[in-house]
């Protein structure tokens, strides 16, 4: 439902906006600073997390990483270890390798280019977009969750946002309200509306800056906005582990590159017959993932001979742990949760 009034500009609806947020802005660590390389983590790292749970993972994150070469030079299961807590281990992954050719490519210098940032690890439109506007000044539209509700609910417009062509849609509405200076500032100002204001069931709209003009608010049909017609598919998946131990130790692996929880560790996921005669018994764990409804069987093997333990360990290629060392890997959150409760 396309409206006259997205044929106009509203530059001064994005300076009330501004004003707004230079009141009202988040006082976050990282808008202290227009350093690529932290504007670039907070944005991986505030994805897929709300704010509040996850400074503290950021804070932890700048320390031991603080400049791309640190990140670049890392080992992968140190950035996993320091990433721990977060979900979404792809994201880390994604960030390790990004550094490293920022570092090869790059020399280090963070890219400025939009077109070179897109080609980062992990760094799609949305992030690009951010650190380029707030680092570089470039007047482009970071178009997320936020942008889609606020501007949905402001043109009372019901473009399905699920809809591949959304993104490029709501850009260009974007681009009618940013002005020409700032653009950071305003696309961080985005941001806080929608997350502190303009919220997806209970929208604040009694005190939003932007109430006068808003077409939802001025019909009371904030609630319908914004349409998402596309389902997700969640598919069931069932995984088996076996919790094979010797004393105090147990077996661990790596996993590869392939399927769900890349480079993170796990529990043998078969064993030979005669082990099953150790079983003591076995765990059942739920586990939900953004696309996949998880059944978890975990089966304690307690074996009573250390030369089949050492045995089945070389054979297959498995790694020898105990729960302290265990601490410094990282493994998937429901076998986290499990030697946690050993």
């Amino acid at each position: 439902m396309k409206t006259k009034k997205q044929n106009a500009d509203f530059v001064h609806v994005g300076a009330q906006l501004l004003a707004w947020y230079k009141t009202n802005g988040r006082p976050l660590p990282f808008r202290k600073t227009k350093d690529p390389y932290t504007i670039w983590i907070s944005e991986i790292i505030f994805q897929q997390t709300r704010i509040e749970q996850g400074l503290g993972h950021y804070s932890r994150f700048i320390e031991r990483f603080p400049d791309v070469n640190a990140l670049a030079n890392a080992d992968s299961d140190e950035v996993l270890l320091y990433w721990k807590g977060l979900g979404y281990y792809s994201r880390a992954l994604n960030l390790h390798k990004a550094a490293q050719k920022i570092v090869n490519a790059y020399g280090g210098v963070f890219p400025s280019q939009l077109s070179h940032i897109l080609q980062l690890n992990g760094v799609g439109h949305y992030t690009a977009a951010a650190i380029a506007s707030i680092c570089y000044e470039e007047r482009i539209p970071a178009v997320d969750g936020n942008f889609y509700r606020v501007l949905s609910r402001f043109f009372a417009d019901d473009y399905d946002i699920s809809q591949s062509k959304a993104f490029r849609y709501f850009s260009e509405l974007a681009m009618r309200m940013m002005p020409n200076d700032a653009p950071g500032h305003f696309n961080q100002a985005m941001m806080d509306l929608g997350s502190e204001i303009c919220k997806p069931k209970n929208p604040q709209c009694g005190v939003c800056p932007l109430n006068e003009e808003c077409m939802s608010f001025a019909t009371g049909k904030m609630l319908d906005f914004p349409v998402k017609t596309k389902k997700v598919k969640i598919t069931d998946l069932s995984l088996t582990y076996f919790f094979v131990e010797y004393g105090d130790q147990f077996l661990i692996r790596q996993r590869g590159d392939d399927f769900i929880w890349k480079k993170l560790y796990e529990f043998p996921t078969e064993v030979p017959p005669l082990f099953l005669a150790h079983c003591k018994h076995e765990t059942t764990i739920r586990h939900q993932l953004t696309h996949k409804n998880l059944t978890i069987h975990v089966s304690r093997i307690t074996l009573d001979s250390e030369k089949e333990f050492l045995d089945f360990a070389t054979a297959y290629g498995f790694m020898i742990s105990d729960l302290e060392h265990a601490k410094n890997r990282s493994f998937p959150k429901p076998l986290e949760n499990y030697l946690e409760r050993l």
